[in-house]
């Protein structure tokens, strides 16, 4: 295994920190920074998008398996929690910055989440660090490693979240993210190239 491969609970609290860390730029953000407020905005969903799918493909399914209903009700509540953040992220990635649903949307996402990420660091970590030995978090932390470079990169709030239909699903679905997100960098190429000759 790599030397630089984290193990699990250290990825996630990693990916936790992160997402703070663009939650602090828009808290700090100027509400006239429409292009700090947008390059945030697509950077949670984009962030959070690939950590759902890396948990719902790779984490929850393996604290289930080997936690049994012990942690059944924890880990529904999490996926619950993530379809929320999903429908919160598909809409937010439609709004302009502009728009005046756009900052109260993103300050209700970022309370959803501060409270999950809280959930989940509180309840649920100390249950897996119980449960795994430090191999096998770190094996787990590879598998994650690996399905997050796949791992679609906008919100899909209505495709399956367990195994094994969303991983089926996970590589057409991350490639057509890519597809979608290369074609706005074009236009918004043309467009700022446009009215830097206007």
């Amino acid at each position: 295994m790599n030397s630089d491969m984290l193990n699990a609970l250290t990825l996630l609290k990693q990916d936790h920190s992160n997402v703070e860390e663009f939650f602090h730029r828009f808290e700090v953000a100027k509400p006239d920074d429409l292009d700090e407020l947008t390059r945030v905005r697509d950077l949670v969903v984009k962030h959070l998008s690939r950590h759902a799918v890396v948990e719902e493909q790779v984490f929850y399914p393996a604290i289930r398996a080997r936690l049994g209903d012990d942690t059944a009700a924890v880990v529904l509540e999490g996926l619950e929690e993530h379809h929320l953040v999903k429908l919160a992220l598909s809409e937010l990635e439609k709004l302009a910055a502009t728009h005046e649903r756009f900052r109260p949307k993103f300050t209700v996402l970022i309370e959803n989440v501060r409270h999950h990420v809280e959930e989940e660091e509180n309840d649920m970590f100390p249950l897996v660090r119980d449960a795994f030995t430090i191999e096998e978090l770190n094996t787990m932390g590879e598998q994650m490693e690996q399905a997050k470079d796949i791992a679609p990169t906008r919100p899909h709030a209505f495709i399956p979240d367990v195994p094994p239909f969303n991983i089926l699903l996970g590589l057409p679905i991350a490639v057509l993210d890519g597809a979608i997100t290369a074609g706005k960098e074009a236009v918004g190429r043309l467009v700022s190239s446009g009215s830097a000759r206007a």
